[in-house]
């Protein structure tokens, strides 16, 4: 090695510098981009779960978010912190209260599920079901989202007694489903969830005809 070769070499410390210098370039670079892209990516969650919403609860038109604080509902707003357990209120035309939507999740055959339901507590019935998340078996598991005989169950299911899933074919009672046929875990996780939330929200709802009316400019 001559001593041009030497020279040419550049130094411990200013190899450090420089790396330094391209990961703090690096992570400027992806915070600037997060916190570009971050209204958009929550404004389209937001729409999402309106659509949602929307579509298990039949007829709405509008919805407002509440939340569990104190030991009572409120109408939240842009205050109100993001961790607090919610509900959604549905509305029809004019303002009619007609139900509520409500989430949930657990584990599944593979991964975790998560869905909302329509409820309408004059009835005291599930009246629609939309799966938000799941990674269950393609062919099989994912039949919950996208058979639609298993759709058909959510359309006027009772909850009380606790919602049982039987063999495809067998229901008999209001508060039964039919299980997708290779498909009996992802069926009992998604009945799992339902009575999970029903027996957390049910007892916090207000009773049938005094439900919070919605605020002017609500709709979401």
């Amino acid at each position: 090695m001559t001593a041009l070769d030497v020279a040419a070499e550049p130094s411990p410390l200013r190899l450090a510098g420089t790396l330094g210098v391209a990961g703090l370039i690096a992570g400027l670079l992806l915070v600037v981009a997060y916190e570009t892209t971050l209204p958009r990516i929550e404004r389209n969650r937001a729409d999402a779960l309106q659509r949602a919403v929307l579509e298990v609860v039949p007829g709405a038109t509008a919805m407002q978010r509440l939340v569990w604080t104190g030991g009572a509902l409120a109408v939240a707003d842009a205050g109100t912190p993001s961790d607090l357990p919610a509900i959604h209120a549905a509305y029809a035309e004019g303002g009619r209260f007609l139900g509520w939507a409500i989430g949930g999740e657990a584990s599944g055959f593979q991964d975790v599920i998560k869905l909302l339901f329509g409820f309408d507590p004059q009835r005291r019935v599930i009246v629609g079901l939309r799966i938000l998340e799941s990674r269950e078996t393609p062919g099989l598991g994912d039949k919950i989202y996208k058979d639609q005989d298993f759709a058909a169950n959510f359309s006027a299911l009772a909850v009380e007694p606790p919602i049982v899933a039987r063999k495809k074919g067998s229901k008999r009672e209001p508060h039964e489903i039919d299980a997708i046929t290779g498909a009996t875990i992802s069926s009992k996780a998604v009945v799992r969830i339902l009575n999970a939330s029903v027996a957390e929200w049910l007892q916090r709802l207000p009773a049938p005809g005094s439900e919070p009316p919605l605020k002017a400019g609500g709709g979401r």
